[in-house]
Parts: C-alpha cells; sequence; structure tokens
C-alpha cells in the first residue's frame, strides 16, 4: 500500500512539472577585445539586487589570465540614488566560441552568463541565462531605436523568456561617464 501511495505521488509531481526549454542557442563566435568595454543595461529580468537599478553601466575588461574583470554599476532608486557597485569576474567556458561564461560574484559558485544575441557592430547584445530566469539587454548607448527594441523583444520570446518580467532601465546621462 505503501509503495502505491509514493508511486502515486511521485506520478501526480511528475505530471505537474512544466515541460523542459530546449537549450539556449548562443552566437557562433565573440571576440573578446570587442566585447570589453562599457554597455548600458537597456533592459534585464533583474535579480535582486539590481531590481531598482537606474543608470545601469555593466563595464569589462579582459585579464593577462583571461579572466574578465567585471564593474556594475547603477543608482538605487533613482537618477540621484545611493551609486552601487558590483565586482564579479568572468571566466569563458566556451573558449571555441567565448560565448559562454561564468560569473563568479562569491566564491566558489559561478553563474550561468551566455552571450545569446550581438550585433555585428557589438553595439548591443542579450546575456541570457540557460534556466530563462534573469537576461540582461545591453547596448554601447543609453538608448537604442524602437526597431533595434522590437527585435531584441523577438530573439527573447523566440528563445522562452515572458516579456512581461522585462522591465526598461532608466538611463539619463548629461555626458558621457
Amino acid at each position: 500500500m505503501k509503495r502505491l501511495l509514493c508511486l502515486l505521488t511521485a506520478g501526480l509531481l511528475a505530471g505537474c512539472q512544466s515541460a523542459p526549454l530546449p537549450p539556449l542557442t548562443t552566437v557562433p563566435q565573440v571576440d573578446l577585445d570587442r566585447f570589453m568595454g562599457d554597455w548600458y543595461v537597456i533592459a534585464h529580468i533583474p535579480t535582486w539586487p539590481e531590481r531598482n537599478a537606474w543608470n545601469a553601466i555593466e563595464s569589462y575588461a579582459l585579464n593577462p589570465d583571461g579572466t574578465i574583470a567585471t564593474t556594475f554599476t547603477f543608482r538605487e532608486g533613482g537618477f540621484d540614488g545611493e551609486l552601487k557597485t558590483m565586482t564579479p569576474t568572468g571566466f569563458v567556458t566556451d573558449t571555441q566560441s567565448n560565448a559562454i561564461w561564468g560569473m563568479q560574484f562569491l566564491w566558489p559558485f559561478k553563474a550561468d552568463f551566455r552571450i545569446s544575441y550581438l550585433t555585428p557592430d557589438y553595439g548591443l547584445t542579450v546575456i541570457s541565462r540557460e534556466r530563462r530566469d534573469y537576461v540582461w539587454v545591453m547596448a554601447r548607448t543609453p538608448e537604442i531605436p524602437e526597431a533595434e527594441r522590437q527585435a531584441v523583444e523577438e530573439h527573447l520570446k523566440a528563445s522562452g523568456y515572458d516579456l512581461a518580467e522585462l522591465r526598461y532601465v532608466p538611463q539619463r546621462w548629461e555626458a558621457t561617464p
């Protein structure tokens, strides 16, 4: 009887699972030197610390050992809010494409970081995660044209992201930071 109850419960729980998402497609190749530099965060499905970010910028610099020094800065809650800074380290895990990284905020854990969209001029990118729980749309400029916004949203939708969770990051700059 116990065994039957366990099997029934397991069957019911298995039926409650959602269908697994297909593997996330990344760009075929990333030139790391071109990818380095400042990126304005245009939109995101944010992690907890950045859920109220304004004027968010992610900056990358390639270290001599191949790791990526990362600096993420933003204002908390408004253009005049407290300046917050995070400095994780990136590790390229797919050296064939350079499109899959681990991003380490706290040792020994590395977060999944996948470059799933990148324009040929390296002006706009999307950083995705296999789980589709977070995403970052970033550009070399604080604003992007409407056509590019629509193309990115179509990419996100096709990748399995819920656009209702997407938050556009307020950006306002008097001068280039």
